[in-house]
């Protein structure tokens, strides 16, 4: 049985729909591409057992490595949790403030954090517990839900949004949709960096120099305003929070410059800089403890006084409509905040470090962490970046370090409440400042996004603005929305290209300045082994050198590659640039198609006197080639403005038919939807000319296994060694070629060959190459 007549009946095609243009190949296999199913779709989402077992396996990725843990990693994970929490302590009371809640709290969040984490962690770097930003946002729900129920602690409204942002974040783990945060850019993440830091340093101000009179709930420019009008309010609390602000810098710097003065103590140096938020708490406790020790009831400055021993509101968190509908409206930023947050952090470091992330088991990870949290007294929790960099620095081995941290918080909270009574709020004050001010983005790095990409400048500085002068919230929202207007701006208005052909040598330069063609074997001509077609746009718009000559590859064929996919929202912007361009560079196959006046449509740009003959040596259209390298798939509009320029073209071509080809269609679920529009295959032609009389141009490739050595002993031939593994059947190897049988290999049944492609689809091509010779073979038989 002939292979088409093998082709047809396997499919079950019709003579009349089926391209008979099929090779008879005696030493080809036989390989027809059949199409997808809605039941292998299907399938394809149902999860395996292996897969539900895997999944089940991840959720606890601490299985995985707890085996294997041994002295040298406890060693690491001993000196990096002691490390970070000697930080932790007096960063989360500060933080704590943030939230407007007592310091206490603080400490609660952040001995859930450390301590859950570890077992749902794919990161040995982060440390979960309070942040600058996300403790701004929680302050600015505490104090908005307090204007709606002012009887409802602040302590209460905290924990619910926990638990319900907690719950979200762990729904979003589970099903697996870690991948959103993608959305989110980095020139996104960096200007609600920053604007979060101005935020909040403007907001502490007043309470380092002990300003009174300032709302710190204003806009930030408006706090800066006032800061600045009430100067002359400044308490003694301005003499301790300056100095321990200007020695927590002092210490870094002067660390900073011994570690490379001496590189060989640097890890002393880097423990010493670690230390130094503990040692100025420590130090100006000590101060504010002789000062005030005999004046507890009217103290000199503002002091933190009494903080519980322990987990004094340990309870069931209270969660109901009433409290969700306090904060409802700011519930979509803190989630954003957390995400946002946690994962960019985690994915740096696991680039920084060379292991890789699993972003929805981290958002796993933060969801148990805050739905948990609460049960203690925990508010919001996410990554942190200066206790995350310490604990990288301090030589983390594995996540367990977290339990560590979780013991010295133990401690904190057992041992060190009496002592928590004296410390300044002036210092805890300077302590968020010196930590949100290394989270501000510096001048160079916007300068780099300049010069990368100029629109996620736009991006940045409207993130920034909007949140100096209005709120986080907004902020947030503003970089989000700007960042997919953008997007889709690019999406909607993208341009394909026109592509011609040129001749291109591979050569290697030489220290003399001359260079060298690259050959495949000394016995081949430098000519003959490095030349080769190659694709540009004929307008040279990708910066390619503009004396390179690029060509139609045939009068009437045009080669069109999309830019970004081709989909509902570009799919006319690419057809129309397409068809213009044809319209502008072709001529009208036969003009008395046209009809009488009387019958054109009312804006066709064809003369009057379309019957007369005209001199126009443009060519005729003959054939399209689309190159879906950038294209996954196709929706239904984007076929159906296919079928509908191609209607429009044949009418433009007739009585001719114009040829589809299609190159690097990589999505079998494409190629279904092509062949459902009518492409990949001729349709039939009237006349003798009918698909019959056409070749088909397809590649096959070496079937390999033990005839590998059949094809190695044919290629030893000289003659073969010019030749690629993959060859064109009708391929001609340079445009003087006669196309006799010296381009063809001598003995091709040495070896057994199989078609790359069905080929019950021979408009589908394997790259550009193959269907540019199938449309100017075609072209060439249909010119008379």
């Amino acid at each position: 049985m002939a292979i088409q007549d093998k082709i047809r009946s396997a499919l079950g095609l019709d003579d009349d729909l089926y391209d008979e243009d099929i090779p008879e190949l005696t030493n080809a296999d036989l390989f027809i591409e059949r199409e997808p199913t809605i039941a292998e779709f299907f399938q394809e989402l149902t999860p395996t057992w292996a897969d539900v077992s895997a999944y089940l396996t991840n959720l606890l990725p601490f299985l995985q490595w707890i085996g294997k843990y041994n002295v040298t990693w406890l060693i690491g994970d001993l000196i990096a949790g002691i490390t970070v929490g000697a930080v932790v302590v007096p960063q989360s009371m500060a933080y704590a403030q943030l939230a407007q809640l007592p310091v206490e709290y603080g400490l609660y969040s952040s001995f859930m954090g450390v301590l859950l984490y570890w077992f749902f962690a794919t990161s040995k770097d982060i440390t979960i517990g309070p942040v600058a930003v996300m403790s701004q946002v929680t302050g600015n729900v505490v104090l908005h839900a307090k204007d709606v129920l002012p009887e409802v602690p602040g302590h209460i409204i905290a924990s619910a949004l926990a638990i319900i942002s907690g719950a979200i974040i762990l729904f979003l783990g589970l099903v697996r949709l870690g991948w959103v945060v993608e959305f989110i850019p980095l020139p996104a993440i960096c200007a609600f960096m920053t604007g979060s830091a101005v935020n909040i340093l403007a907001g502490q101000v007043p309470k380092l120099m002990g300003i009174s009179g300032v709302n710190t709930r204003d806009a930030p420019y408006q706090v800066i305003i006032q800061s600045l009008k009430n100067l002359p309010t400044t308490q003694i609390d301005a003499a301790l929070g300056l100095t321990a602000l200007f020695m927590l810098y002092l210490i870094r710097g002067v660390c900073s410059h011994m570690a490379k003065r001496s590189p060989q103590r640097a890890k002393l140096y880097f423990f010493l800089s670690t230390l130094r938020t503990a040692f100025v708490i420590l130090l100006y406790t000590a101060i504010s403890a002789a000062v005030n020790v005999s004046r507890k009831k009217k103290p000199m400055f503002s002091i933190i006084k009494d903080v519980p021993r322990g987990f004094q509101h340990a309870s069931v968190p209270r969660v109901d409509s009433e409290i969700i509908g306090a904060f409802a409206s700011e519930l979509p930023a803190a989630i954003i905040v957390m995400l946002i947050e946690h994962i960019s952090i985690s994915k740096s470091f696991g680039r920084i470090n060379n292991y890789v992330i699993d972003p929805s088991q981290e958002l796993v990870a933060i969801g148990v962490s805050n739905l948990l949290g609460p049960f203690l007294g925990a508010y919001p929790a996410t990554g942190s970046f200066s206790r995350t960099a310490i604990k990288a620095k301090a030589g983390v081995r594995t996540p367990f370090a977290g339990v560590i941290t979780a013991v010295v918080v133990l401690l904190a909270l057992y041992a060190l409440t009496a002592v928590f009574y004296y410390i300044p709020n002036a210092a805890l004050a300077a302590v968020i400042i010196h930590a949100v001010g290394d989270v501000i983005t510096p001048p160079k790095v916007i300068v780099q996004f300049w010069r990368v990409s100029p629109f996620e400048v736009v991006i940045f500085l409207a993130g920034v603005l909007v949140t100096v002068f209005t709120t986080i919230e907004n902020g947030i929202y503003t970089t989000i929305c700007v960042s997919f207007a953008i997007v889709v701006w690019r999406l909607f208005l993208s341009q394909g290209r026109l592509l011609g052909v040129a001749r291109i040598r591979t050569v290697r330069a030489h220290a003399n300045g001359s260079v060298t063609a690259l050959s495949s074997s000394e016995d081949v001509s430098v000519e003959e082994a490095s030349v080769r077609t190659g694709f540009l746009p004929l307008d040279h718009a990708d910066g390619s050198n503009p004396r390179v000559n690029v060509r139609s590859p045939y009068p009437g064929v045009y080669i069109y590659r999309f830019a970004e996919g081709f989909n509902y929202p570009n799919a006319g912007r690419y057809l129309n640039h397409l068809t213009e361009t044809i319209f502008r560079e072709t001529r009208r196959t036969d003009r008395s198609t046209l009809g009488k006046i009387g019958d054109r449509a009312w804006n066709d740009p064809e003369p009057k006197n379309a019957d007369v003959d005209a001199v126009d040596d443009r060519p005729t259209l003959k054939a399209i080639i689309l190159d879906f390298s950038t294209v996954n798939n196709i929706d239904v509009t984007a076929a159906q403005a296919l079928i509908d320029v191609r209607n429009q073209l044949d009418r433009y071509a007739a009585p001719n038919t114009v040829d589809w080809h299609f190159a690097h269609v990589e999505n079998r679920w494409t190629k279904r939807a092509l062949a459902a529009a009518g492409f990949g295959y001729r349709s039939p032609r009237p006349g003798p000319g009918g698909p019959g009389h056409w070749k088909t141009i397809f590649s096959i490739a070496d079937l390999g296994g033990s005839d590998s050595a059949a094809t190695a002993a044919a290629l030893e031939e000289k003659a073969e060694r010019t030749l690629s593994m993959r060859f064109d059947t009708e391929r001609k190897l340079s445009p003087d070629s006669d196309g006799s049988d010296k381009d063809v290999p001598r003995n091709p049944q040495s070896a057994r060959l199989v078609a790359i492609q069905g080929l019950n689809r021979p408009y589908f091509h394997f790259d550009l190459q193959e269907a540019v010779e199938a449309a100017v073979e075609s072209a060439e038989r249909r010119e008379p």
